[in-house]
């Protein structure tokens, strides 16, 4: 009898296109495409990701009261606009409302508010919403099936996860090592990274797979750009945050984090992590079933598992 992991890798294979209804990108996802394009200061930065975070309301704002909420001068937001592609800020706001509007007709932000008085409850609505979010992003998963090709043919495969990332990233390196033959886990930072990075270029690897959630560590962003000059391309699972750890990936997958709680939860990334797993099972089919049968022929062998 297969195993759950087998009988999913022979069942669930990631189809490429677009397969259901035309699904309209979340309102998040099309921010930051809005945004994601110039290179921003980090003045620049602080309002975008303000508009992300609060777009319901903030689509409605006047200058005068965004400038206030983000802490820049009115200036600086007439200069935001126009590098983000629009006449100035009364155009941007006209597309922020469209993005607002339709993100209030499908029940989005405000729908928390029934259990606001549940502060558990509000937390796991949120994480509904990221999920809903990440749903709408997945009606074309060609991206996600490109770059779980190229990193399951990364000989070795770094994951690079630093603080709290750390734990994404673990997850994720025990389930590839299931199907790829040489993963390698970075979760301490500094020169013991390096070092990683370093050797695993030399190796012949030509990928690196980093989690960055937040508060964002700036050795994450030190190891990633030593990463890139060692001749590394990086992917990177994120959370909303537009910033310089997202400027030098070469594909990002930003999914929101709940942040309700006192700690974050990542329900979220969870299943961008998992999405980017099935992609590189999927990627060699026949490499994957061997090593999925050669697994639980061991751990049959050591009696790994109870029995259920």
């Amino acid at each position: 009898m297969p195993s759950p992991q087998q009988a999913r890798a022979q069942a669930s294979a990631i189809t490429s296109g677009r397969t259901g209804p035309e699904t309209e990108a979340s309102p998040t996802s099309r921010l930051r495409a809005l945004f994601d394009g110039p290179h921003l200061s980090p003045g620049q930065r602080r309002i975008a990701q303000y508009l992300i975070e609060h777009i319901t309301e903030a689509a409605f704002l006047s200058i005068t009261d965004l400038a206030e909420r983000v802490g820049v001068s009115q200036p600086s937001v007439t200069r935001f606009a126009a590098a983000v592609g629009f006449s100035g800020y009364p155009a941007l706001r006209e597309r922020l409302q469209s993005i607002a509007l339709g993100t209030l007709a499908a029940g989005g932000p405000a729908a928390a508010e029934v259990n606001r008085s549940n502060e558990l409850q509000a937390a796991v609505d949120a994480e509904i919403e990221n999920l809903e979010n990440l749903r709408r992003d997945f009606a074309d998963p060609d991206r996600v099936i490109d770059v779980g090709r190229q990193l399951s043919q990364s000989t070795p495969l770094t994951i690079l996860g630093l603080r709290i990332s750390a734990s994404l990233a673990e997850y994720f390196a025990y389930a590839a090592r299931r199907v790829h033959p040489d993963v390698r886990l970075v979760t301490r930072g500094g020169s013991v990274a390096y070092d990683a990075l370093l050797q695993s270029r030399e190796a012949g690897g030509t990928w690196v797979l980093a989690f960055s959630m937040p508060r964002h560590a700036q050795e994450t962003l030190t190891a990633v750009r030593v990463a890139r000059s060692a001749g590394l391309k990086v992917a990177l699972i994120t959370d909303l945050a537009l910033g310089p750890v997202a400027d030098e990936a070469d594909a990002t997958f930003a999914s929101g984090t709940g942040s309700r709680l006192v700690f974050d939860s990542y329900a979220a990334p969870g299943v961008m992590a998992a999405a980017l797993l099935q992609a590189m099972s999927d990627a060699g089919p026949e490499r994957t079933q061997a090593r999925l049968e050669e697994y639980e022929q061991i751990a049959e062998q050591h009696q790994f598992f109870l029995r259920e």
